[in-house]
Protein backbone atom coordinates (compact mmCIF):
# COMPACT_ATOMS: atom_id res chain seq x y z
CA UNK A 1 0.00 0.00 0.00
CA UNK A 2 1.35 3.35 -0.94
CA UNK A 3 0.44 6.42 1.75
CA UNK A 4 1.52 9.82 2.56
CA UNK A 5 2.07 11.50 5.83
CA UNK A 6 0.69 14.85 6.82
CA UNK A 7 2.86 17.42 7.74
CA UNK A 8 1.17 17.23 11.24
CA UNK A 9 2.69 13.77 11.81
CA UNK A 10 5.96 12.80 13.29
CA UNK A 11 8.30 11.91 10.19
CA UNK A 12 9.08 8.68 11.62
CA UNK A 13 6.19 7.01 10.84
CA UNK A 14 6.96 6.67 7.40
CA UNK A 15 10.00 4.44 9.02
CA UNK A 16 6.67 2.30 11.01
CA UNK A 17 4.84 1.94 7.76
CA UNK A 18 7.97 0.74 5.77
CA UNK A 19 8.99 -1.58 8.40
CA UNK A 20 5.05 -3.28 7.23
CA UNK A 21 6.14 -3.11 4.05
CA UNK A 22 4.06 0.02 2.51
CA UNK A 23 5.56 2.92 0.54
CA UNK A 24 5.51 5.85 2.64
CA UNK A 25 6.65 9.41 2.28
CA UNK A 26 5.70 12.79 4.39
CA UNK A 27 3.83 15.78 3.12
CA UNK A 28 7.54 17.93 3.95
CA UNK A 29 9.72 15.05 2.21
CA UNK A 30 8.16 16.43 -1.08
CA UNK A 31 8.43 20.25 -0.19
CA UNK A 32 4.42 20.47 0.14
CA UNK A 33 4.38 21.89 3.85
CA UNK A 34 1.71 24.68 4.72
CA UNK A 35 -0.25 23.83 1.20
CA UNK A 36 -3.95 24.35 1.13
CA UNK A 37 -5.94 21.02 2.08
CA UNK A 38 -7.48 20.97 -1.24
CA UNK A 39 -4.02 21.12 -2.77
CA UNK A 40 -2.26 18.01 -1.06
CA UNK A 41 -5.22 15.95 -1.28
CA UNK A 42 -4.87 16.24 -5.23
CA UNK A 43 -1.61 15.47 -4.67
CA UNK A 44 -2.42 12.41 -2.92
CA UNK A 45 -4.58 11.06 -5.23
CA UNK A 46 -2.56 12.09 -8.36
CA UNK A 47 -0.02 9.96 -6.71
CA UNK A 48 -2.16 6.92 -5.46
CA UNK A 49 -1.30 7.26 -1.80
CA UNK A 50 -3.80 7.45 0.95
CA UNK A 51 -3.42 10.20 3.02
CA UNK A 52 -2.69 9.67 7.12
CA UNK A 53 -3.41 13.20 8.73
CA UNK A 54 -4.56 14.26 12.26
CA UNK A 55 -6.70 17.12 10.63
CA UNK A 56 -10.00 16.38 10.83
CA UNK A 57 -11.07 18.84 8.12
CA UNK A 58 -10.30 15.38 5.89
CA UNK A 59 -12.97 13.28 7.30
CA UNK A 60 -15.60 15.79 5.99
CA UNK A 61 -17.25 13.07 3.57
CA UNK A 62 -19.18 16.41 1.10
CA UNK A 63 -15.49 17.80 0.62
CA UNK A 64 -12.93 14.59 0.48
CA UNK A 65 -15.37 12.27 -1.03
CA UNK A 66 -14.33 8.63 0.11
CA UNK A 67 -15.16 6.47 -2.89
CA UNK A 68 -13.34 9.11 -5.80
CA UNK A 69 -10.16 8.60 -3.40
CA UNK A 70 -6.93 6.22 -2.63
CA UNK A 71 -8.19 6.82 0.60
CA UNK A 72 -8.18 8.85 3.73
CA UNK A 73 -7.15 7.86 7.31
CA UNK A 74 -7.92 10.48 10.26
CA UNK A 75 -6.32 9.60 13.76
CA UNK A 76 -8.62 11.01 16.51
CA UNK A 77 -6.34 10.15 19.31
CA UNK A 78 -7.19 11.21 22.67
CA UNK A 79 -3.81 11.96 23.07
CA UNK A 80 -1.40 13.33 20.22
CA UNK A 81 2.19 12.49 21.74
CA UNK A 82 4.68 10.89 19.60
CA UNK A 83 4.49 7.79 20.85
CA UNK A 84 0.81 7.63 21.03
CA UNK A 85 0.90 8.92 17.33
CA UNK A 86 3.28 6.29 15.91
CA UNK A 87 1.55 3.30 17.46
CA UNK A 88 -1.52 4.53 15.89
CA UNK A 89 0.39 4.48 12.34
CA UNK A 90 1.33 0.82 13.37
CA UNK A 91 -2.13 -0.06 13.77
CA UNK A 92 -3.16 1.24 10.15
CA UNK A 93 -0.19 -0.45 8.88
CA UNK A 94 -0.98 -3.68 10.20
CA UNK A 95 -4.70 -3.00 9.45
CA UNK A 96 -3.80 -1.85 5.58
CA UNK A 97 -2.70 -5.50 4.89
CA UNK A 98 -6.19 -6.93 5.70
CA UNK A 99 -8.61 -4.20 4.61
CA UNK A 100 -8.33 -1.68 1.38
CA UNK A 101 -8.11 1.51 2.35
CA UNK A 102 -8.66 2.47 -1.16
CA UNK A 103 -12.30 4.09 -1.18
CA UNK A 104 -12.88 4.71 2.01
CA UNK A 105 -12.32 6.53 5.26
CA UNK A 106 -10.82 5.70 8.15
CA UNK A 107 -11.19 7.16 11.41
CA UNK A 108 -8.69 5.43 13.83
CA UNK A 109 -9.65 6.51 17.33
CA UNK A 110 -8.11 5.08 20.79
CA UNK A 111 -8.66 1.42 20.60
CA UNK A 112 -11.29 1.77 17.92
CA UNK A 113 -11.31 1.42 13.99
CA UNK A 114 -14.28 2.84 12.56
CA UNK A 115 -14.64 2.65 8.57
CA UNK A 116 -16.86 4.39 6.08
CA UNK A 117 -16.71 3.36 2.40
Amino acid sequence: MKFKLDENLPGEGVLVLRAAGHDAVTVLDQGWGGRPDPEIFAVVQAEGRALITLDVGFSNIRTYTPRMSTGIIVLRLGRQSKPVVLAAIAEVAAAAVAEPVTGKLWIVEDGRLRIRG
